[in-house]
């Protein structure tokens, strides 16, 4: 059975999986405002910023929030 690369100073294999930092939390906590915003603006008849908030909620921000402090495992 094969074991994963150990860590040189502890000796333990390192955790794999998804570590969130501040800046992930940050990105996810505009996104989620940009969206919400976006949506009230959009019941309030907003054709321009609406649409925009939006955009930027869910292609923006939320990626960020994946991918801001990925660091290559392994």
């Amino acid at each position: 059975m094969t074991q994963g690369r150990r860590d040189r100073k502890t000796g333990r294999t390192p955790a794999r999986g998804l570590q969130f930092g501040p800046a992930n939390y940050a990105a996810f906590a505009l996104g989620l405002a940009s969206i919400v915003l976006g949506y009230v603006l959009l019941d309030g008849g907003s054709v321009t910023a609406a649409p925009l908030l939006l955009v930027l909620g869910y292609a923006v921000f939320l990626p960020a929030g994946l991918i801001l402090g990925w660091r290559r495992l392994g």
